[in-house]
This record gives C-alpha cells, structure tokens and sequence, in this order.
C-alpha cells in the first residue's frame, strides 16, 4: 500500500514520474484502447494528491500528468504539418508541444482546485474528482472549445462506456473518477476501498451488458446505405492529375451493382472536387450513376459571394439537390485564423494565409430525405462535440457523418475521431453512419458498437442495414444537468462533512 505523499517539493525526478504516469495513462485512448490502465493509475494519483500541503503542488502534478497525457495523445496533430513538410514541418513540435501544455493548464487547475477547496483527506479526492469534471467541461466549451481526449471516449468500447446514455461523457467521467479513488479515500483500509472499487466497477460492467443486451433491429424502413471511402492521400488529393482519379473511384463504387441497390450512398468530406455553383453538370452525373431510386449524401465546397463554405448536399433520386448543410463548428488555424481581421490590422496578414477563410454555418440541421429517414449531418470536427446533436430542434432517426481524416494521419486521430464518434451514438441512441475518406468509414449502432466498416488507408466500399435507433435516452432529453446535478449534492455534502468533527474513513 503506497504513502501518501506530503512532500512540498516538486523536484525533477517527481516531474519526470508524474509525466511518465500521463503517458501511461494515455495509453487507454485509440489506437492503445488499455482502458483499464485507468483502474492502475488513477488509484495512484489519489493517493499522490490525498494529503499534499498546497494548491501549487496539486496544479504541479495535475499539469505535469496531463502534459504527458496529451502529448501522446494528440500526438497525431502533426501529422497535417507534414502534408506540404518543406513549408510548415518546422511548426510541428511547437504545436503540439504548445497544445499538450495548454489543455494540461485545465487539469492543473482542477488538482489546484481541490487541494484549495478540501485541506486535506478523502473529502478532497471526492472534490477532485468534481473539480477535474468542471474544468474538463470548461475545456470542452471555451476558445471554441476541445473536448478531444477526454478519459471517457476510453471506455467506449466497454460496458461501462454506455454511461454515457445517461450522464453524458462528463458524467462518466466523474463517475470514473470516483471509483478509482476509493482506495485512496478509505487510506489505512485501503483493501477495502480497493473491494468496493472492484464492486462498483463490475456493477456499472453489468448494468452496460443488461442495457446493450439483444441484437439491435434494423430500421422500419428498412433503409440500405451504401458507404464510400475513396482512400484519397492529403498530399495527392487536390493535385491535378489526380482528382478526376478519385472522383472517378467514387463514381464507380456508386454505380457498381449488387442484388440489393442501397436507398442513398454517402461521399465522404469535400468529396466532389467542384464549386457548388460549378457542378451542375457533375451533380446529375452522380446522379445518373446513382440509379433512379438512390440518394446521395457528399460533401462539397460552396461560396456565397466570396466566402466559401464546407458543406454536406443531399441529392434526391431525381439528381436534384434537395438540400444543404454548412458546416457550423470549423477548425481554428485549419479552416479559419481566430481574430484574422486584427491580425490583418497589425501588418501581419501573411500569418492569415496559413488558414483558410471558410464562413461558418447558422447550426445544426435535421434533414428530410425523401426516401430515407431523417438524419442530422455532422461535417468532419463537429463529430466531437455532444451539444450539436443535442440542439437538433426534432430528434432524427440517424446521424451522417461524413469526414476526411487523412489530415490525422494513419496512427492514432482517426481512431480517436472513431471512438467519439461511437460516444456521439450511445449518448443519444442513435446509429451514426461515418464515411471518411481514407478511413475508418463505419456503421456503428445505438450503443456505439462497431457493426460494418472499412479499414485505415483502404479504398471501397460496404453496404449496411441502417439499425432502429433506441428511444431517447436520459442524455439526450436532459443533457450535462444530470451529472451536474450530482456533483453539486456531493460537493456541498462533501464541504457540510468537513465542518462536523473529524471523522475520517480511515
């Protein structure tokens, strides 16, 4: 059984520990997917922060343990300063070295937090755990916000992941957190903490299994989607000779027969390689490939005026573009340069240039798709945030998702994109279908299980059964106020304890 640490140093070695211990724990994120390395390592930061003298000290190693977290976890955001590497290959390290220490500056903050808020004992590890899931949320929604990595999206392919259903991933995360510091609270009856810990866990395990329990039916309709992944590289993309070989590809694998024609094919992001406005006669050829009773979801840049948009188009059976979507949430520094205009003002317009300029979309959209169910359409980036198919005015049946994850690279972005994907279908119950251009395109069902889908770095195609989606789920009809709900009575029970005389677990 491990001391508690009451030290008031932070020496180089204990730096060097806490961030070894951010990797490690990082490790039950995609591509690792060793969640249960979460039941090892935050056992041990409870202890490691249960009886330290000082708010600095508790923001030391919050910092230094999610410094190594995100740099192994984010460490695909390199990968898209590689695509033209002779320009801005420099600006990788920077990156994601400036990134992983900015998003540590949360954890940090939330340790600080509670070691302020809690003297001392097992009431500061359940304040911990409220702290760390206030300052995650607070992450996931400030400076346009980045929930990306957060601990739950490693228990999604668990049981325990379908908490999610019902408190969201904060909640799950909290939960998470309580259990795994129940060693540290009950201190000398450690073992004890550890049974009920052990307890707890297999108790949320069956109540996961109970809840997926059964094969998930198809959809009433009876709907086939046939998903495309053209495997188009970055680099070669947009390259002259070969975007009528990737549209060509795209084109085939629509018209190519089966017993079975799908009732809609989606394209992947920015799929067809034309203005909006410049592709008519492109549109009526997909069309024509598609067949008489096919719709077609794709992704597609369009412009008003001079301002271009990234865009989903639904194109009926008819070959008429019957609806369309404009990305909402786009990507600071990739789609657009925050504060652009000032920079501009300073004489620094050269800086602009590294991003894009795209004009974001007014919010999210339920689409109407003639012979298919209603779906909400998600571009890309917006996948990772539960509030846009929260703010869906009418529930769809089915969430489309299309994406081009080449940027991520080939080793851990698109699986983490993946699994917050998957989180996005257990929390709301609805089956999500991804189509992303160089993978991992997906059917994934109510519960976030994987039921088809196509490898990283494979062109082709699938055909799938769209599944029924559950019925609404306590997430989606009440969103972050359950857990918020929750850590508020544990806080003031927590603070109302530790004003009655001493009375510790231990």
């Amino acid at each position: 059984m491990p001391t508690p640490d009451t030290s008031q140093s932070m020496t180089w070695r204990k730096r060097l520990v806490l961030f070894c211990l951010g990797l490690l724990l990082a490790l039950g994120q995609a591509p690792f997917d060793l969640s249960l390395i979460y039941f090892v390592i935050l056992p041990y930061l409870g202890w490691m922060i249960r009886d330290i003298p000082t708010p600095k000290l508790g923001f030391g190693i919050g910092w230094w343990v999610a410094l190594g977290y995100f740099a192994l976890t984010l460490m695909w955001i390199v990968e898209p300063f590689f695509v033209e590497p002779e320009i801005t290959g420099w600006m990788a390290p920077f990156a994601l070295g400036l990134m992983a220490a900015g998003l540590a500056l949360f954890w940090g903050a939330g340790f600080a937090a509670a070691v302020k808020i809690m003297p001392t004992g097992a009431g500061r590890l359940i304040v911990l755990a409220i702290t760390w899931t206030a300052f995650e949320y607070l992450r996931a929604n400030i400076l346009t916000g980045f929930p990306w990595g957060h601990l739950s999206y490693g228990l999604v392919d668990l049981p325990i992941g379908q908490l999610a259903a019902f408190v969201g991933i904060h909640g799950a995360g909290l939960i998470i957190l309580l259990i795994c510091f129940l060693p540290a609270m009950f201190a000398a009856r450690f073992w004890d903490g550890a049974l009920w810990a052990t307890i707890s866990f297999f108790i949320l395990m069956a109540m996961g299994q109970w809840w997926m329990h059964g094969p998930v039916a198809m959809n009433p309709d009876n709907t086939l989607v046939r998903v495309i992944q053209p495997n188009a590289a970055q680099h070669l993309k947009w390259r002259r000779d070969m975007v009528d070989v990737f549209y060509g590809r795209q084109l085939g694998y629509t018209r190519a027969q089966t017993q079975q024609r799908p009732d809609v094919v989606i394209w992947p992001e920015t799929a067809i390689p034309y203005l909006y406005g410049d592709s008519l006669s492109i549109l009526q050829e997909i069309a024509t490939a598609s067949g008489p009773t096919t719709s077609v979801i794709a992704g597609i840049v369009r412009t008003e005026g001079t301002a271009p948009r990234n865009s989903l188009l639904f194109l009926d059976p008819a070959g008429g573009p019957s609806a369309l979507y404009d990305k909402q949430h786009l990507v600071p520094f990739g789609e657009y340069m925050p504060f652009a205009d000032l920079i501009d003002r300073m004489g620094l317009s050269g800086l602009t240039g590294l991003a894009g300029r795209f004009v974001s979309g007014t919010g999210s959209r339920v689409i109407s798709g003639h012979n298919v169910p209603d779906f909400l359409a998600l571009i890309c980036y917006e996948a990772i945030f539960p509030q846009y198919v929260r703010s869906s005015k009418n529930r769809p049946e089915w969430i489309v998702h299309i994406t081009n994850d080449a940027w991520f690279g080939e080793f851990s972005g698109p699986y983490q994109h993946l699994a917050q994907a998957q989180m996005r279908a257990i929390e709301q119950g609805l089956p999500v279908v991804r189509s992303a251009n160089t993978g991992v395109s997906a059917m994934i069902d109510p519960n976030g299980r994987i039921t088809h889908s196509m490898k990283l770095g494979t062109a082709g195609y699938f055909d799938a059964h769209l599944p029924a989606a559950h019925v609404s789920t306590v997430y989606a009809r009440f969103g972050e106020w359950i857990w918020t709900v929750i850590a508020i009575l544990l806080l003031l029970g927590t603070l109302f304890n530790a004003t009655r005389p001493a009375r510790e677990i231990d």
